[in-house]
């Protein structure tokens, strides 16, 4: 079967029907470009011109689908037009023929073309007027530049933008594109930010209100249900203070940057007499040549460390309230490796025996390690020795030694 012909572009299809009755109505009008007698032309008389003119008509048609056959079809009808008396509306639709072929022709064919044309120009200006030593010859080129040169070099310019103005659209869409991954990347960090926050202050609290309302349900006695009571309401009063905080961070239009009321290694001693007064027997041990309050001292530790540091404690005596058995529970910070690295360690007993216990959800260790690991450093969880160990290790990356002297000197 033979391939099917493309069809035409509809704009292809009124430019070929107006070249084509442009040039009947110059035949019934007897206007030609040259009279019968000049001794290039061949085939006189009016009707002579009809051939090349439907020629042409027809590679219009095919301007924008083939626009290489147009233009070897149209080169060929021209030079019929050439020995005949000829037609203006035939040469013009040869220079738009030519004018298409650079523009929508493949890229190989649009450079190629104008440097044709353009040898073709400057030959047809030298060689008559080497010939013919006479000025009227340098017209010869004049005209294979108008029909010729002209469009092609025109159409050259025309595809040049419009190649530019679609690498610009494509890099638009593909700036577009980064800038909506960047913002759900965004979005997605600020809500593990979010969850992290709500889950660390929220649930210490929760977790001991769950633990002391079921001894309070299943223990028939009014002094421990009294007692029980007065620590749900604590818990529920720092409940909410934090639920306010947090609201407070939501609403703030700031959302680069901590709070200022964020949690520091200040509140270690009111987080352990809470967890104490929940019930556990825990004893804390901060071996800091610092002065937290002010900053003084060997050096100081950046406020997102100070703040993974308390929730990571904050988590971790959480979870020792909810799944571990009765025993001491150990809260150690230390700086490690000189003043590089502040270590966090939370040991407690494995195991729980039978009693009123809160459920997990296991987003704890996941909030932890998230926490150590977008501050750089590292961490680890499980038993160890009979006890569950939390440990994780905080690098102070913009810790700075005090006044010019050894950070190591100051230390005992």
């Amino acid at each position: 079967m033979a391939a099917a012909l493309p069809r035409p572009h509809r704009f292809d299809v009124y430019v070929a029907c107006g070249g084509l009755l442009g040039g009947l109505v110059l035949m019934a009008l007897g206007l030609a470009l040259r009279p019968a007698d000049e001794p290039l032309v061949l085939l006189p008389g009016a009707w002579a011109v009809l051939p090349p003119l439907v020629v042409m008509s027809g590679c219009e048609l095919l301007r924008r689908t083939a626009p290489r056959t147009a233009l070897l079809t149209g080169t060929a009808a021209l030079t019929l037009d050439t020995v005949t008396q000829g037609s203006v509306a035939t040469v013009l639709m040869f220079t738009d023929v030519v004018y298409a072929a650079v523009l929508y022709g493949p890229p190989a064919s649009a450079r190629r073309i104008p440097r044709i044309t353009g040898l073709l120009t400057v030959a047809g200006t030298v060689v008559p007027y080497a010939v013919w030593r006479v000025p009227e010859a340098l017209l010869i080129g004049v005209v294979i530049g108008a029909v010729a040169y002209g469009p092609a070099a025109t159409g050259w310019i025309v595809r040049d933008h419009r190649d530019a103005a679609i690498a610009a659209r494509l890099h638009a869409e593909q700036t577009a594109l980064l800038a909506e991954m960047d913002r759900r990347e965004a979005v997605v960090a600020e809500r593990a930010r979010m969850a992290r926050e709500l889950h660390d202050m929220v649930a210490n609290h929760l977790s001991a209100i769950a633990i002391h309302s079921t001894a309070a349900l299943s223990i028939d006695d009014p002094k421990t249900s009294h007692e029980a009571l007065g620590v749900i309401r604590e818990n529920s009063v720092d409940g909410l203070a934090e639920m306010r905080r947090l609201i407070g961070i939501l609403r703030d239009g700031g959302g680069d940057r901590e709070p200022a009321a964020a949690p520091t290694l200040d509140g270690l001693d009111a987080l352990v007499d809470g967890a104490r007064a929940n019930g556990l027997d825990v004893t804390l041990d901060i071996d800091i040549d610092i002065d937290i309050g002010t900053g003084t001292g060997t050096g100081r530790i950046p406020a997102p460390v100070e703040l993974a540091a308390y929730r990571i404690v904050q988590e971790s005596l959480t979870n020792a309230l909810k799944h571990a058995r009765p025993g001491p529970v150990t809260v150690v910070l230390a700086r490690r490796d000189g003043p590089r690295v502040l270590d966090v360690e939370i040991g407690s007993p494995c195991g729980r025996e039978d009693g009123p216990r809160a459920p997990g959800s296991g987003a704890g260790l996941v909030g932890m390690r998230e926490r150590a690991t977008l501050l750089g450093g590292t961490f680890t969880a499980g038993p160890h020795g009979g006890r569950w160990t939390v440990h994780a290790s905080l690098p102070l990356a913009e810790a700075e030694p005090g006044h010019g002297k050894d950070p190591e000197g100051d230390r005992p």
